[in-house]
């Protein structure tokens, strides 16, 4: 039975080696098996210049078990009948130099609770899933025009308990869907998950990518916490960082005593930046193992989609600081990194083409949601940072500058389709003395919730998908500490509860108007009306869906001055009503109606041959609709 069973695995090697078993989880780690007749567990690692490989655990006292090498293929095998489900265990490694250590398993299920760090014995259990209808669902209309707005979340800090512990996948089942639910927002983003031994790194240093942090829950609450998400029409997604690494000496860095997982040239494997290793992108076992691993929270979780984290560190030779070693003809684009992403992309989308593949990429790396076939990266979405900065640049200033800086607002629209962009205001945007967004913002009290309602209207009704980190929406004052929750309490205060539920309001809006989200990905899906008016400081555009008729006129007013009998020019005539005002005293404004009513005027303004006359609020946007209008298409 040993010699099939070794036959099989060197055939699944085969794959592994080539960078072509994309479900590799199910051939390394522990795995329950029966063989001579007994029930037990077969433990299977990748080691290729091990000298020599031991298994060792609760089961055995420690003692290490030796395990076979399976032919040339690199991995070592070996089958114990006295482990038990949950029993702690570790790799006994012995390099060519003879020097031993223990390393946990990479594929493992679960660990310990840092900062205890060993390997627990699991299996993938079994679930029957029952979120069919919101699979169903997803299939009835493409991705790119379908609403997408994020609740950015970490895990441990949305809530916490009096004591100070955070919640469960349970308790967040409890809380946090419904609370999104309501709150009208479209999926919950998760920085990462998986196991890490600092609290600190917030998930983005990981030692074990195939397991859900332990202090946080395991493989069946995670589970079950999607499932309910999805029952409830949330999506899930996952940041994930196939970039770097966590560099303890227990995990993945220099596994069998070798750069393993890392470049063999200490220049492109040391992180400096993140105090990380990086992953050796050209190894085809890496593409095996970090592509897999994509898959297996797809696949395993129900996951709706992932953000690939530090996407130019994958793609810039330079882009860490300190030394760096060129390409042959003097060039810093890592090649390797590039080909890692498009067969990943592929990947993916071979699988399941409705994923969601974001990638977080700070340069100006051309075609990154662009198909592959095209020269592109092939993600569907990338995060727009050149807009979040621009923009919260602008808002940070005095308003009486702000006409200075115009352009700051405007230049996002010479771009804003040459990528399927999301719009984020992350969480590292109100961190490490940046501020909240509450904070940074100039004024009296009154003034920043107006500026912050402000900013949020014009942000949603920007092309491009949406991302606010937890928070956002409270309007508190202190940056995000991840080792409290957030302000709750400030719901209590003046100008906090109204502006929560203004965000309430914007984001079931959202989420009715298809001039707001249908067309994202084109210049068919806006017009600018007025990008040029910055001695008023306001940015008037058109907001278009894939009906003629169905579009909404967005007015900006970036200054505490209020325009009277202001005029714009609008593509029909006819009637147009008031969709939202941000200055409404509902929201914390001083407006206790809103406008009548709008009649066209024949009057040229721009490319357009008719206007209407309104009053733009002090710091605030409006957004209005066609109500009756005239020599438009009526389909």
């Amino acid at each position: 039975m040993k010699r099939n069973l070794y036959k099989d695995l060197e055939k699944e090697m085969y794959l592994f080696n080539n960078g072509e078993h994309f479900e590799s989880y199910r051939l390394f780690g522990s795995k329950r098996s029966f063989e001579d007749e007994l029930n037990g567990w077969r433990f299977t690692v990748w080691a290729p210049n091990a000298k020599n490989v031991h298994l060792a655990g609760d089961f055995s006292e420690w003692n290490p078990i030796q395990m076979e090498k399976i032919g040339k293929t690199g991995a070592w095998s070996v089958f114990d009948p006295t482990a038990s489900e949950g029993d702690c265990y570790k790799y006994l490694i012995e390099n060519q130099d003879g020097h031993s250590f223990y390393k946990i398993d990479p594929y493992a299920f679960a660990y310990e609770v840092p900062p205890k760090d060993a390997s627990l014995v699991q299996d993938l259990p079994n679930k029957k899933w029952r979120d069919g209808h919101w699979f169903a669902n997803k299939k009835r209309k493409p991705i790119y025009n379908r609403p997408l707005n994020i609740y950015e979340v970490h895990f441990a800090s949305w809530r916490r308990h009096p004591d100070g512990t955070s919640y469960s996948f349970k308790e967040l089942a409890e809380t946090l869907i419904p609370y999104v639910k309501e709150m009208g927002y479209t999926h919950i983003e998760f920085m990462p998950l998986m196991e890490h031994p600092l609290e600190a790194s917030w998930g983005y240093q990981i030692t074990g990518y195939y397991a859900v942090a332990a202090r946080y829950g395991n493989v069946e609450e995670f589970r079950d916490f999607v499932e309910e998400a999805h029952r409830n029409g949330i999506g899930i997604i996952l940041d994930w960082v196939p970039g770097h690494f966590c560099r303890n000496d227990y995990a993945l860095a220099y596994f069998d005593g070798t750069p393993t997982f890392e470049y063999q040239d200490s220049n492109r494997a040391d992180n400096k930046r993140w105090g990380s290793l990086n992953f050796d992108l050209g190894k085809k076992q890496v593409h095996s193992f970090l592509i897999s691993n994509a898959i297996y929270w797809m696949e395993e979780f129900h996951i709706d989609g992932i953000r690939v984290d530090a996407v130019s560190n994958m793609l810039y030779l330079d882009y860490d600081e300190g030394p760096w070693t060129p390409n042959e003809d003097g060039s810093n684009h890592n090649r390797q990194g590039m080909d890692f992403l498009q067969k990943l992309n592929t990947v993916v989308f071979a699988r399941d083409h409705q994923m969601l593949m974001i990638a977080e990429e700070s340069t100006s790396w051309a075609n990154v949601t662009r198909p592959i076939e095209m020269g592109g990266l092939g993600f569907n979405y990338k995060w727009n940072m050149g807009w979040m900065n621009d923009t919260l640049e602008f808002f940070s200033m005095d308003p009486f500058f702000r006409k200075d800086h115009f352009n700051l607002l405007t230049f996002s629209f010479m771009y804003a389709f040459n990528e399927n962009f999301i719009l984020p205001i992350s969480h590292d945007e109100v961190v490490h003395g940046k501020r909240s967004l509450l904070g940074r913002i100039p004024g009296d009290r009154y003034n920043q919730f107006a500026t912050l309602r402000n900013l949020q209207a014009y942000m949603l009704a920007h092309p491009g998908k949406k991302l606010n980190f937890m928070g956002n929406e409270l309007g508190q004052f202190l940056e995000w500490r991840f080792y409290e929750e957030l302000e709750w309490k400030v719901l209590n205060q003046e100008f906090n509860s109204e502006y929560h539920s203004f965000i309430k309001t914007l984001n079931q809006l959202y989420k009715k108007q298809k001039a707001l989200y249908e067309i994202d990905d084109s210049r068919n899906g806006m017009e600018l009306i007025d990008a040029d008016n910055h001695l008023e400081t306001v940015l008037s555009f058109i907001r278009k869906s894939e009906k003629e008729r169905d579009f909404l006129i967005v007015i900006s007013n970036f200054t505490p001055i209020e325009r009277r009998n202001f005029v714009i020019g609008v593509p029909y005539e006819g009637t147009y009503e008031e969709l939202l005002n941000t200055e409404m005293r509902e929201f914390g404004g001083t407006w206790t109606k809103g406008q009548a009513d709008m009649k066209t005027i024949e009057k040229s303004f721009n490319q357009f041959s008719y206007v209407i006359e309104l009053t733009v609020p002090a710091m605030g946007t409006i957004y209005i609709r066609p109500k009756r209008i005239y020599g438009v298409n009526k389909k």
